[in-house]
């Protein structure tokens, strides 16, 4: 069969491989068996869906347009859609800029920036995303479910004083970090899921999360004692205001997150090719197979974080022989389902964000010399419901690490009544913003219940800043 490259244009055939294939498989087609239109409605066919079969003559092109498919990198706006930045003049230019890169994606619809937003990976730390039946890995973070826990005792705050030996071996007992495992283990509900079976990735990573049941991370994660004052006296729990001994808490979902969340991002960017400014922000179709696999697994794995708090939890319940008059908790690395305002239902990512809709407490720490405030929601559209998750880093790590001096910040910790165990410099008070301008950024988006105040804290690592010279 004849036909000429002009013709070929025509019916809209790519430029590449797939056109001289065309011309080559046409040239040598039987015109007493295909006709023009024939040969024109079988490539449209592979064209607008190469995963049908087609007539064995054109697999080879077939196969041409599913390699380009699979290679194409899909095209992002070149200017971000509107978002909602709180306090903007504490921000960092690297969060900016990739906040605004995820404002660019297709699939993206709705954003906002907390006011402890700084550098991350893909959404920066304190950034907010809504997503039209699309779920981002790195959208949600490594750390996946980490979460603050928060138990408040019906003893005094002054018991602290008179008791430090004691919260800090309770806190060496009941609080293990890093790569540390409890030799026994607490048998936990969340570990007999039926997914562990069901998916073949989460049965291999079984093992590892029974092991690391009821632990802590390393990094700015811990377990501390301190002072809690309840404020609002038509709090929740009917506690009276005043002070009292808390426990706060902040880890995720160890090893098993992470296992799940690497898994799923390099699947996720395998799937979706992007530019390589955006590329950790490919997304999945949730109603793709790989897509609800990741909602399954991220789920779990939530599940999971919060069953480690409340192994710890429950460990130094028992110490105190004593039932928490209070639990309050919440994920800031994490995706909902939630409906907006145009009343569509989309994927909320909060990456290091508390969520905040109307009546939904939370928790958002400060630092080891800082307070942290139980906080409860005012359900504010423009922040997606949406609170900043701590006070945010005003220094890197390795920033902290080259600058600050380890006796000078014993002296700080110390001048404030804070026993500290484990930790290094880069988890200083100092490498921390003002927690109070943080929370003056947000007060439309959060209305405080209470504050807590560190006094003796567990953090990953048993030598008390390593790096003292």
């Amino acid at each position: 069969m004849k036909i000429t490259s002009e013709e070929l244009i025509t019916w809209n055939i790519p430029a590449g491989p797939e056109f001289g294939l065309c011309l080559e498989i046409i040239g040598a087609l039987d015109e007493s068996i295909w006709s023009k239109e024939k040969v024109k409605n079988e490539i449209e066919g592979i064209l607008n869906n190469p995963e049908e079969i087609c007539h064995p003559v054109f697999t080879s092109m077939r196969d041409a347009v599913k390699e380009r498919l699979a290679n194409a990198v899909i095209e992002i706006s070149e200017e971000a859609g509107k978002y909602e930045i709180y306090g903007k003049e504490g921000i960092e230019e690297g969060a900016l800029r990739q906040m605004n890169n995820a404002m660019r994606l297709p699939v993206s619809k709705a954003g906002a920036l907390m006011p402890d937003a700084h550098h991350g990976y893909g959404l920066p730390i304190g950034g907010v995303l809504a997503t039209e039946n699309a779920i981002i890995p790195y959208g949600v973070g490594v750390d996946i479910g980490c979460r603050m826990c928060l138990s408040i005792f019906d003893i005094p705050s002054s018991f602290i004083e008179g008791n430090r030996p004691r919260l800090n071996n309770i806190l060496n007992r009941s609080a293990k970090f890093g790569r540390a495992v409890f030799k026994k283990p607490q048998d936990h509900e969340v570990l007999t899921n039926p997914l562990f079976n069901e998916i073949e990735l989460l049965g291999k990573l079984q093992k590892k999360a029974a092991e690391q049941i009821g632990t802590s991370g390393g990094g700015n994660h811990f377990v501390e004692f301190g002072i809690c004052e309840i404020l609002d006296e038509n709090n929740e729990w009917g506690i009276k205001p005043g002070n009292y001994l808390a426990l706060l808490s902040h880890s995720g979902s160890r090893g098993f997150g992470a296992a799940i969340a690497a898994h799923y991002t390099k699947l996720a960017m395998e799937q979706t090719k992007l530019p390589d400014e955006v590329r950790h922000l490919a997304w999945l179709d949730l109603n793709t197979e790989a897509g609800q696999e990741y909602w399954l697994a991220m789920n779990l794995a939530g599940d999971y974080a919060s069953a480690c708090h409340h192994q710890i939890h429950a460990k130094v319940a028992r110490d105190f022989e004593l039932e928490p008059l209070a639990m309050i908790e919440n994920h800031h690395n994490f995706a909902w389902k939630e409906t907006l305002s145009d009343g569509k239902e989309y994927i909320v990512h909060r990456k290091g964000a508390t969520p905040a809709g109307k009546g939904v407490l939370g928790i958002i720490p400060g630092s080891m010399t800082a307070p942290g405030f139980i906080v409860r929601g005012k359900g504010e559209e423009s922040s997606l419901n949406s609170a900043s998750h701590g006070a945010g880093r005003a220094m890197s790590r390795t920033q902290a690490k080259n600058t600050l001096n380890g006796r000078d910040v014993a002296q700080h910790l110390k001048d404030h009544g804070v026993d500290l165990i484990g930790s290094g410099l880069d988890e200083a008070p100092m490498a921390y913003k003002n927690i109070h301008e943080v929370m003056k950024a947000q007060q439309d988006l959060v209305e405080v219940v209470g504050s807590f105040l560190p006094k003796v804290v567990r953090m990953c690592g048993d030598q008390y800043f390593k790096e003292v010279d």
